[in-house]
């Protein structure tokens, strides 16, 4: 085989997308979810920072003043602990669940979420030397590695920078009364947080459509491949062909309980049977109701005679009925004809046998030839 057809150079279809979806494969930014716990968890902390830093400040006070029924009961020393537990939870839950509920909305919006245990599944190939080789040079570890490396030179960068900018104002922190200690480090540490924010901004604006870029370029297909699937999509044709044909063997075993509502079945003699029913009030035309070969035609016939339904012996008839018409259809319209005189001939019968008339002489439908598939081999048989 040509080895150019087995090129993925060609995008992944719609099924392989979400193929690769439905086992979790999407395009994941790490720095996206960085940026968004990182960012919300200072918009939150900031937010809370009045009323947490009140609340540190009263908890740790108040862990400092011991008495001594305190100190002599060790009761009342964790239970001192626990409140003081209890208070900082308070404080903290909602920042940490604000900030997990930030990361994830930050990865639906950039459609980096698929629900699937594939990723999770234990498999050989994660354990195999060579794989895990193959991994630590593919593109996409060739990729996190430069991000990684230019990451860290930017903040580098960035911070002694910061450092070096401030370094006066760091010699005179300790000579600061506490309250404006503290307010100059919450200054600097909202500065370095935004700087930092900064770079994992432009990184992740960069790394988004990158990681989209490398999702799509891992789940490119050959020609081979589309191919393939297209033939899935569709089906085999001989596999289509078997599974019509069950569901039409299927379809006839259960239309046999339609048999009893029948105006009549025509047969030829024991090969074929097919039971038509007419309802000039519902009906434009006669209707399949049922149909068989072999051991299912000779199962309609009985449950026909058990049920009174007239069953006439027509071997044309009964042969074009069954190969052009179909269950639950009209009859075609080229053996309106053939189907309206054997009808005929069962109304006749019906009155005779409540004497109401004489006994009708068997019809002689007048089916086209072309229609009985015994015909067409006619020819074929003269030739040989």
């Amino acid at each position: 085989m040509d080895s150019s057809s087995q090129d993925k150079n060609l995008p992944a279809t719609p099924q392989r997308l979400k193929k690769a979806r439905d086992d979790g494969q999407v395009a994941r930014s790490k720095d996206l979810s960085n940026l968004a716990v990182l960012g919300g968890g200072m918009l939150v902390l900031f937010g809370l920072a009045p009323t947490g830093f009140a609340r540190m400040r009263d908890t740790l006070a108040g862990q400092l003043r011991f008495d001594n029924a305190s100190v002599r009961t060790p009761e009342l020393m964790l239970q001192r602990l626990s409140d003081n537990a209890a208070q900082a939870l308070i404080v903290y839950l909602p920042l940490g669940l604000l900030v997990i509920a930030l990361a994830v909305v930050a990865l639906i919006a950039a459609g980096s979420v698929a629900l699937s245990t594939k990723p999770i599944e234990p498999k050989l190939s994660n354990i195999s030397p060579l794989s895990g080789f193959k991994r630590l040079f593919s593109r996409q570890q060739v990729v996190e590695t430069f991000k990684l490396v230019g990451i860290t030179t930017v903040v580098l960068i960035v911070a002694s920078q910061f450092i070096a900018g401030h370094a006066e104002a760091f010699a005179t922190l300790l000579m600061r009364p506490l309250e404006a200690g503290i307010g100059q480090l919450a200054q600097w540490l909202a500065m370095g947080v935004g700087l930092l924010l900064l770079v994992i901004g432009v990184v992740a604006a960069i790394d988004v459509p990158t990681q989209r870029f490398l999702h799509k370029h891992r789940l490119r297909m050959s020609h081979d491949e589309i191919k393939r699937e297209h033939k899935e999509a569709e089906g085999d044709p001989h596999v289509k062909s078997q599974r019509r044909a069950r569901q039409r063997q299927l379809a006839q075993r259960q239309s046999i309980r339609a048999v009893p509502k029948a105006d009549l079945v025509v047969m030829n003699p024991t090969h074929y049977a097919v039971a038509l029913r007419y309802d000039d009030a519902t009906m434009t035309a006669p209707r399949v109701i049922a149909k068989g070969t072999d051991l299912l035609a000779l199962k309609i016939r009985d449950v026909a005679k058990a049920n009174a339904v007239p069953v006439l012996q027509s071997p044309m008839l009964a042969r074009a009925l069954y190969a052009h018409a179909e269950i639950d259809q009209e009859i075609p319209g080229a053996l309106y004809t053939a189907v309206a005189q054997v009808l005929a001939w069962v109304y006749q019968f019906k009155a005779a046998m409540n004497g109401q008339g004489r006994m009708p002489a068997d019809p002689q439908p007048q089916v086209p030839p072309e229609l009985d598939p015994h015909f067409k081999k006619k020819p074929q048989e003269a030739d040989q």
